[in-house]
């Protein structure tokens, strides 16, 4: 029964068909997003942190905690954006979304600073969904890219807590963009259930490895061995998150 649930919603997801267009849209009717001004000579983070898929509340507990997390293990205070849908609201559309990182963008250095980019969701083989209110699209690494790129940023770390997020770190890591996925490209992962607090890839990596460990890296591999055991002790078979790309990126985290 745990495996069924864990399964049904991938075909609506196919249902939705991938977007080539997701963020094709302006961010003038979005409203205007504050944040914090780079410093010269530090490398500041700006962390955009999104919840997709409205219907389950685990995606907005999910974008404000690892957001909150992330903020504190980076020093990130007053850099950071959470937007999320829910079943009332639509708070993350693509107009929300490209207006959060065109505010990123303008406060940057687009070669000292980093963005990290957080997206936690229902996924499919080709991307992953976004639903608020009646809108439902498929979000690929096409329209990632598109996003980062309106950051500005140089530096990237994007973290994609969704089944087959492993398609993201194929797609967008090199050593610039480090990515980081809750499970591989051919993989599902566990735990998006509504009223959960986290998903199982979301509890391991940030609710414990990165609570005691600042390097992303790090705390990557002993999350992978967290989910994994519990999935394995569930009867899952393991969704094998995946880290790629980056390298540049953890030395400007490292050197902070």
């Amino acid at each position: 029964m745990r495996r069924l649930l864990a399964f049904c919603l991938i075909g609506l997801f196919l249902a939705l068909g991938p977007s080539h267009d997701a963020f094709g849209q302006t961010a003038r009717r979005a409203e205007p997003v504050g944040l914090a001004p780079q410093r010269p000579g530090q490398t500041d983070v700006y962390i955009l942190s999104f919840g997709l898929w409205g219907p389950q509340s685990v995606f907005e507990s999910e974008a404000k905690g690892a957001a909150r997390i992330l903020e504190a293990q980076i020093g990130s205070k007053g850099r950071s954006i959470v937007q999320f849908n829910t079943k009332r609201r639509a708070g993350a559309t693509p107009q929300s979304l490209l207006a959060a990182a065109t505010a990123a963008g303008q406060a940057l250095d687009p070669a000292e600073d980093i963005v990290v980019l957080v997206l936690t969701s229902h996924g499919a083989p080709e991307g992953i969904g976004l639903v608020a209110g009646r809108d439902a699209l498929l979000v690929t690494p096409g329209d990632v890219k598109r996003l980062l790129d309106q950051t500005r940023a140089q530096h990237r770390v994007v973290i994609v807590s969704a089944c087959y997020s492993g398609v993201f770190a194929r797609d967008l890591a090199d050593a610039r963009t480090l990515v980081i996925t809750a499970a591989a490209a051919d993989k599902p992962s566990f735990g998006c259930r509504d009223g959960a607090t986290w998903t199982y890839f979301g509890d391991a990596f940030f609710n414990k490895a990165l609570r005691g460990e600042r390097r992303l890296d790090v705390a990557f591999e002993r999350a992978r061995g967290l989910v994994t055991q519990r999935e394995r002790r569930e009867g899952f078979d393991p969704s094998n998150p995946q880290i790629a790309g980056g390298t540049q990126v953890l030395e400007r985290l490292s050197a902070r």
